[in-house]
């Protein structure tokens, strides 16, 4: 799969989840503000930083979606490497 298409894929698994990925502007916050996950008002929201690489924004994404309980949600194959990656990071920075 392209990274488009694996950032596409995973905003969709986001959504299945609950989670509204939204991309915003994050220079002009005037603040220092970066991507991430935040709850507004009993609901979730991503907030993506628009001006990041799609490289980027795939790291960015996977690194929070693969902590999450995703037992009981269908993932494409592609996706769900994707997440197996980042997970497997996450637990390898762990045992360190």
């Amino acid at each position: 799969m392209k990274t488009e298409q694996i950032y596409h894929g995973l905003k969709e698994l986001a959504e299945k989840l609950n989670i509204t990925v939204s991309e915003k502007n994050l220079l002009n916050a005037g603040l220092k503000v970066k991507s991430g996950l935040c709850r507004v008002k009993e609901k979730q929201i991503f907030v993506m930083d628009k001006n990041k690489s799609i490289n980027k924004k795939v790291k960015i994404l996977a690194n929070c979606l693969s902590a999450m309980p995703l037992e009981e949600v269908y993932i494409v194959p592609a996706i769900r490497e994707t997440l197996e990656k980042f997970k497997s990071k996450k637990e390898g920075e762990k045992t360190e």
